[in-house]
């Protein structure tokens, strides 16, 4: 049994062999596919745990941001999950993410406890509190040269520092800061 297990998965679950990935949630980047969703997840997983779940909900999300003209495609998940990190932590759990390497939000609730969020793997990639740096980072751009996408997944202390485009377009200077004309993907 991992530490991962042993934080997401209830006694019972364990007991039964229930795997992580069946009490994990995902999400695409631009949001529920029906808003609750989310929610009810986290609540029910709260529920597992043994505890009564009151306000775990993100209507407060909602209202605000349809009050919010600044809002963008992809804002609305992020504050979605900040909300419920924050109600969680109130509740003696942890909202946390599986980073897949993919562009979906693949979302865990831990009971807070002896083990932290960090250093944790499920299927050989790192999960990760939510709101906490990741381990990698994820750039990617289309080059002004050649109009090519270009992707690294580069450990957090890196940076691409005097970094080309194969057809000879500068991308970074000196510090790893992109270059005029640069533009890296949201």
């Amino acid at each position: 049994m991992t530490e991962l297990e042993e934080l997401v998965l209830t006694t019972g679950e364990r007991a039964s062999g229930v795997r992580v990935e069946s009490v994990m949630f995902g999400m695409d980047w631009t949001g529920e596919e029906q808003p609750g969703l989310l929610a009810a997840f986290v609540a029910g997983r709260v529920r597992a745990f043994g505890a009564e779940p009151t306000d775990v909900d993100t209507d407060v999300v909602y209202r605000a941001a349809e009050a919010d003209p600044t809002l963008r495609r992809g804002d609305f998940p992020v504050r979605q999950l900040d909300h419920l990190s924050a109600v969680l932590a109130d509740l003696g759990c942890t909202l946390a993410v599986w980073d897949n390497g993919t562009d979906t939000y693949e979302v865990l609730v831990a009971l807070n406890g002896e083990g932290e969020l960090t250093g944790l793997m499920h299927e050989g990639l790192p999960v990760r509190a939510w709101g906490s740096e990741p381990e990698e980072t994820l750039v990617s751009l289309n080059c002004p040269g050649c109009s090519q996408m270009l992707v690294w997944e580069l450990p957090a202390t890196e940076t691409l520092a005097d970094e080309s485009c194969d057809c000879g377009a500068a991308l970074f200077d000196a510090t790893g800061r992109p270059l005029p004309g640069v533009t890296l993907h949201d």
